[in-house]
């Protein structure tokens, strides 16, 4: 099993959501988080007076999933997430050692 991590642009959420479902994602948990890559945040003007913006919005996107379902995904979130432009996000892979649902008991696959 594996653990996706998708951090995107928050206007891109919805192509995303029904990009990953279109090939039958079932499930997945959304946080509104804020941080900066390269881009190095950028400046506002708020009554006159010039700031600097650090942390910008992003959205991040958890995926449980079986390991042969990771390349799909991906290419489902890079395709629908893709700006061309500065920040798009980045997506992370790692190992899902164990997963439980609660409700039933059901361990691994059969709780995804």
């Amino acid at each position: 099993m594996k653990m996706i991590n998708a951090i995107i642009k928050p206007f891109k959420l919805d192509n995303v959501r029904e990009a990953i479902s279109e090939i039958g994602v079932e499930g997945i948990t959304v946080s509104e988080i804020r941080g900066f890559g390269r881009q190095k945040g950028h400046t506002e003007l708020y009554r006159g007076a010039e700031y600097q913006v650090d942390f910008l919005p992003k959205v991040k996107i958890e995926i449980a999933c079986k390991a042969e379902d990771v390349d799909r995904i991906i290419e489902a979130i890079t395709n629908a997430a893709h700006t061309g432009k500065i920040g798009d996000g980045k997506i992370f892979v790692y190992d899902l050692e164990r997963a439980v649902r609660i409700r039933t008991g059901e361990t691994d696959i059969e709780a995804l």
